[in-house]
């Protein structure tokens, strides 16, 4: 995947960041693209946004040649280094297509077409990248919860997914002891199990942490559920957000 270094300044940050993965992978299984990884690398190492959240490795292999050295010894076949690949950018990519901290700004407009959106961009990771589809899913019910405690200038600094949607329960009636009705508590007592389950998910099976010996690997049918489910979640906590609003 050979680029003119014109062509490669115009990217933006996250095509830039996607570029120079997609080269190691084509570096790691018998492809090109040896003229582009260092200025690929410096373009995104320049990044100070996503700069910590770059592989550690991305520093210390200035060039093709110690890259190729690095990952030959680390994994034996193509599968195993486009695996590794993909799990180690997902953080810095992720991070630049779902930025937690303003989830809302001049360029998005946060509605439930941008909600949609993602969703389906998560839906299209599923199958070569379970472990990112994960991830995202979880960051779009954080988004949300988020976005709507920011409008409502409700302070949220330090809480976890599930504090989270406790902060929004409370503010829109979702709680399962505000209702009486009984089918209205398990529906809303299993949407409160449901963020709490995602949260625990993404923290046990996806690639937003160190891969330890012991870690479960997801399969597509677990990404699936965990978007599919993080899209209804979305999507209900959003409305009920408006129509409450």
């Amino acid at each position: 995947m050979d680029f003119f270094n014109d062509e490669l300044e115009n990217l933006n940050d996250f095509d830039s960041v996607e570029a120079f993965k997609n080269l190691l992978i084509s570096l790691a299984t018998g492809g090109d693209g040896f003229t582009d990884y260092k200025y690929l690398r410096k373009k995104i190492l320049n990044i100070s946004k996503v700069n910590k959240k770059l592989p550690q490795w991305v520093r210390t292999n200035r060039d093709s040649q110690q890259f190729w050295g690095f990952i030959k010894n680390k994994f034996g076949t193509y599968q195993e280094r486009r695996n590794f690949l993909h799990s180690e950018f997902s953080e810095a990519l992720d991070y630049l297509e779902f930025t937690l901290d303003s989830p809302v700004d001049e360029y998005v407009v946060f509605d439930v077409d941008y909600i949609n959106e993602q969703w389906q961009k998560a839906l299209n990771r599923k199958y070569e990248d379970p472990e990112g589809a994960i991830t995202i899913a979880r960051t779009l019910i954080e988004t949300v919860l988020k976005t709507i405690l920011e409008e409502q200038e409700i302070p949220y600094e330090n809480k976890d997914l599930s504090e989270l949607y406790k902060e929004v329960a409370k503010l829109l009636n979702l709680a399962p002891e505000n209702h009486q009705e009984r089918i209205f508590k398990q529906i809303l007592g299993g949407a409160n199990g449901i963020i709490s389950g995602l949260g625990t998910l993404r923290n046990k099976i996806s690639d937003s942490h160190g891969i330890g010996l012991a870690r479960v690997k997801p399969k597509e049918r677990h990404s699936e559920l965990a978007v599919n489910i993080a899209g209804s979640m979305a999507l209900f906590i959003y409305k009920t957000y408006k129509e409450t609003k």
